[in-house]
């Protein structure tokens, strides 16, 4: 379930017009965007160094998976961050925001470290490589698109809902045509939240006029992030990847 962990606080800062080019300064919208894309990169980058440090180090491996209390408490701060993220962006220094991010990055790195102990190395790598190049497609459609994408975005997102209780089921009925549908939807929804939060993110532009890092840009991050991350484990269960 951890793969369900979303953030929808954009809609805090949700217009009802686009910024397309031309209507609004490119320039601030290009900045903006570099610093998203910047800090989601970084997270990504966070994560798989410590998925990667903790799958090759037994010691840690033992400590946190088999003490029940340290693991349920990553998971709860996970949830704790995305919560405080999604409440007080409004509210939070960028420089809190940042290292709230970075800390979240770290602990998904930690609870995901199983995939490396789950499937081989290759197949990993080759859903990367595939999950990477049909993210950046999509974020790039979403961004360039003069298509209002909203009412779209809203029926993923309805699809999102249906994925947990989909997956909450397939967590006690283990059916190997449930759990292909399941990963197959998955793809389907963080496809499509992909592009609405792609599109989104020119809306949220303009909410900052500090210029560099704010919260909002955390935000816009995070919510690109886990599309990333979720799209990821999504498609490595739908392609099958190759177990250990």
């Amino acid at each position: 379930m951890l793969a369900l962990v979303y953030n929808r606080n954009m809609a805090t800062y949700d217009r009802s017009e686009v910024i397309t080019s031309g209507s609004r300064d490119e320039a601030v919208v290009a900045d903006f965007l570099r610093g998203v894309y910047g800090w989601m990169c970084g997270g990504l980058a966070i994560t798989a160094a410590t998925a990667w440090i903790v799958g090759n180090s037994p010691s840690i491996q033992t400590a946190i998976f088999t003490n029940r209390l340290l693991f349920w408490a990553i998971i709860i701060a996970q949830f704790g961050i995305v919560i405080t993220l999604s409440a007080r962006v409004n509210k939070l220094a960028a420089s809190t925001a940042s290292a709230l991010f970075i800390a979240y990055s770290a602990l998904t790195g930690v609870t995901l470290s199983f995939v490396l102990l789950l499937y081989t190395g290759e197949s990993i790598a080759s859903t990367f490589v595939i999950c990477a190049g049909m993210f950046g497609a999509l974020a790039l459609y979403g961004t360039t698109t003069k298509r209002n994408l909203s009412g779209f975005g809203q029926f993923m997102f309805m699809g999102l809902i249906g994925l947990v209780i989909a997956s909450l089921v397939g967590l006690f009925w283990q059916n190997d045509g449930l759990q292909f549908m399941i990963s197959f939807i998955g793809v389907i929804v963080f496809a499509g939240l992909t592009v609405w939060d792609a599109q989104r993110l020119k809306g949220l532009a303009f909410a900052t006029n500090t210029g560099g890092t704010s919260s909002v840009t955390i935000v816009g991050a995070l919510a690109l992030y886990l599309d990333f991350i979720n799209l990821f484990l999504f498609l490595l269960r739908f392609l099958g990847g190759r177990r250990r």
